[in-house]
């Protein structure tokens, strides 16, 4: 994956809450309890239906911090070319383009949804979450939250071969959980949370497949600021790295390097050939009305 080195990046977009301590309740044990928690954290879409839910939410902490220091280490292509948050915040910039563009010919209006980077745990109007939880998105708050150690963790705990690109796929994941808020569909579909079959499994994987449809038009995308693609070069062995990363937080995969066994009907994001169904499926034919896992 290369970015345009010219490009302007809009730090806007993400808030850099790294270093700022969180507070109150806390899912899970901290970064080392990935596997622990199994696939039923990792990725989710709300903290705090895993056990924040009946507690009052803290409030968000480090709200009013600015984007100075993405803005200042982050400004162009050529910024994401060589740092890992510079890198992850122009996806979040790509995926919000695409997005934007997508409603907006559909006639609908996009809302953007800030990216959060923080380090360990982080509050948020779902709860207050630590790293175990993985990347996440929060309904009630309209943001997508990332502890980029989460990256190394999926190597050595998940055995994905990681990349660039993988990490754009967690990205493009959590911002389909924002489309899917937007277009009413996480509230209509509500429901059972665990379960091969169950609402949870196809939630997560039409948003893989919204990831996928996001790649397919990613060097194609034009940002706001230019006019031209942000991201000028993806590869087979990028896809490939993609799909590397969605085998490996398949539940099944998940469940059988933690416990040596599957059990389905605990699962709540799909099976490891699911969650790469789905993402081909968007990557192949770039249109958001293929996703459709709830047919």
């Amino acid at each position: 994956m290369q970015f345009d080195d010219d490009a302007e990046l809009d730090a806007s977009q993400v808030q850099d809450r790294r270093g700022i301590p969180g507070g109150g309740l806390t899912v899970g044990g901290g970064v080392i309890g990935l596997l622990g928690l199994l696939a039923a954290l990792l990725f989710g879409v709300d903290p705090g239906l895993f056990g924040a839910a009946d507690q009052p939410a803290a409030p968000p902490v480090g709200q009013a911090t600015s984007s100075a220091q993405l803005n200042a280490a982050c400004r162009t292509g050529a910024d994401a070319n060589r740092r890992q948050d510079c890198r992850v915040l122009a996806v979040v910039n790509s995926v919000q383009a695409y997005w934007q563009g997508e409603f907006t010919a559909r006639g609908r209006s996009y809302a953007p949804a800030a990216g959060v980077l923080f380090t360990d745990r982080v509050a948020t109007a779902c709860g207050t979450a630590t790293s175990a939880v993985g990347p996440f998105y929060c309904p009630g708050d309209r943001k997508a939250y990332f502890d980029l150690g989460f990256f190394d963790d999926m190597g050595r705990q998940l055995g994905a071969q990681g990349g660039p690109f993988a990490e754009a796929y967690v990205v493009a994941h959590e911002y389909g959980h924002h489309v899917q808020n937007l277009l009413g569909t996480t509230a209509r579909v509500g429901g059972d949370r665990q379960g091969a079959d169950s609402a949870s499994v196809k939630l997560e994987l039409q948003a893989d497949c919204y990831a996928g449809v996001w790649a397919h038009h990613a060097t194609t995308t034009p940002q706001p600021s230019t006019g031209r693609p942000l991201i000028t070069r993806l590869t087979d062995q990028d896809i490939a790295l993609a799909l590397d990363a969605a085998g490996s937080v398949g539940d099944d995969r998940i469940q059988q390097r933690a416990t040596g066994r599957t059990n389905p009907e605990s699962w709540t994001h799909g099976s490891s050939a699911q969650r790469q169904q789905w993402f081909t499926t968007g990557y192949r034919t770039g249109d958001m009305t293929k996703c459709d896992t709830f047919g």
